[in-house]
């Protein structure tokens, strides 16, 4: 990746990457940022490097709205390989069991809804997760036995997209804090067989879905400038779905500062545990309503 020192920009707002095979979330993150030459840069949501599809790539201002996308809905289409587990339940871990026992698309099918709405799940020893300070990956990798306690998860919709013998596709649509490896060892298992993902694409993290995505290649094919930022998304494009108060001049300009106003109006809220602000279609904060108030939590420039 080219690196060539530049002046780093104030710019702000969503590029919706269809993240590529076998680049890490945090490589996507920087190719982007020195893309635009933005000052700063998040992702809303890890995307394994074997994944592809819907990377968030929050820069500058859009960053304070991480936590709204991140905790979006989220849509996985995946595919399995029947008969073999690996120690990373995708295909970059080395086999550590087999089965002879390849399923019927009947028996997925009446499978899947024990793995529909609220229910258990104990995330893959390779992942993230914290064990004692350290991540459960690097213990993993370092040869150490680990054993991660199961989480409630929920999973809104499950369905067989293909079958064959040896493999079979899935698409589900689920809440985050959801594993899809997992969730793939977990079927098979209820099936009496083991499994691991083999193809994983995520088509959807709250509001952003493939249809407004963009790859590297159309990144840097755009001119350097207006044509580039011509694809970045607003701020406000990753807040759809959470409830929106419209302000006036003078409440925006106290909003700006940080104090809370007074809402007014037959429909204005009074209770709201998440909400953002904004004034002539723009984005300026997202914060909460309590008695009738809206209260700034994040202020965006």
């Amino acid at each position: 990746m080219n690196q060539t020192k530049r002046v780093k920009r104030d710019v702000s707002g969503w590029v919706v990457l269809n993240k590529p095979y076998d680049m890490t979330s945090t490589e996507a993150v920087g190719k982007v940022r020195w893309l635009f030459a933005a000052k700063k840069g998040g992702h809303a949501g890890t995307l394994d490097p074997l994944a592809t599809g819907i990377l968030p790539i929050a820069l500058g201002e859009a960053t304070k709205t991480v936590p709204q996308v991140q905790d979006g809905r989220k849509i996985y289409r995946f595919s399995v390989k029947w008969g073999e587990a690996t120690a990373t339940d995708d295909a970059e871990g080395e086999v550590v069991a087999t089965s002879d026992i390849r399923p019927a698309r009947e028996a997925v099918e009446a499978v899947l809804p024990r793995f529909t709405g609220t229910i258990q799940q104990v995330p893959p020893a390779y992942s993230a997760i914290k064990v004692d300070g350290e991540r459960a990956y690097d213990l993993a990798r370092a040869g150490e036995t680990v054993t991660l306690a199961a989480r409630e998860i929920t999973i809104e919709a499950l369905c067989l997209l293909d079958h064959a013998e040896d493999r079979s596709s899935f698409e589900v649509e689920c809440q985050k804090g959801t594993y899809v490896r997992s969730l793939a060892r977990d079927i098979a298992e209820a099936l009496g067989t083991r499994a691991h993902v083999i193809e994983l694409h995520r088509a959807a993290v709250g509001p952003f879905t493939d249809a407004v995505a963009v790859t590297i290649a159309q990144l840097e094919a755009a001119a350097e400038g207006a044509a580039r930022d011509a694809l970045l998304k607003p701020v406000a494009a990753g807040l759809v779905g959470v409830p929106e108060i419209r302000l006036d001049p003078q409440q925006a300009a106290a909003i700006r500062h940080g104090n809370p106003v007074l809402l007014t109006g037959a429909t204005a809220p009074v209770m709201l545990e998440d909400a953002w602000a904004s004034f002539k279609g723009a984005a300026i904060a997202t914060g909460y309503v309590e008695a009738g108030q809206f209260h700034p939590r994040r202020v965006i420039l």
